[in-house]
């Protein structure tokens, strides 16, 4: 498998787990995990992890739905940019 998808695939495998954490630390009342670390954690690159997470587990879709399409939009235009202006970066990856 390409580095690149199975990258992909763990940051938002992670991330939907640490939703789901979230979620029954919540339902268990004890300590629970920061917004910021969600956050970083879409941002990453676990973005489609969390919107799945948000919507299975019905966790944090009042305040966290925009920002994670927002997170999501960033992410394309980002990849758009490296694809666009290191299309070296891009053969690597597509080669290895």
């Amino acid at each position: 498998m390409k580095p690149f998808i199975l990258l992909f695939l763990c940051l938002n495998l992670i991330t939907f787990s640490v939703f789901g954490i979230d979620k029954l630390l919540a339902h268990l009342h004890l300590t629970r995990i920061s917004e910021k670390t969600l956050l970083a954690l879409a941002i990453a690159g676990g973005s489609v992890g969390a919107v799945f997470a948000q919507k299975l587990f019905r966790h944090k879709t009042r305040k966290f739905r925009y920002r994670v399409w927002i997170i999501l939009a960033s992410q394309f235009i980002i990849f758009e940019i490296l694809w666009y202006f290191f299309p070296i970066l891009v053969q690597n990856v597509q080669n290895f």
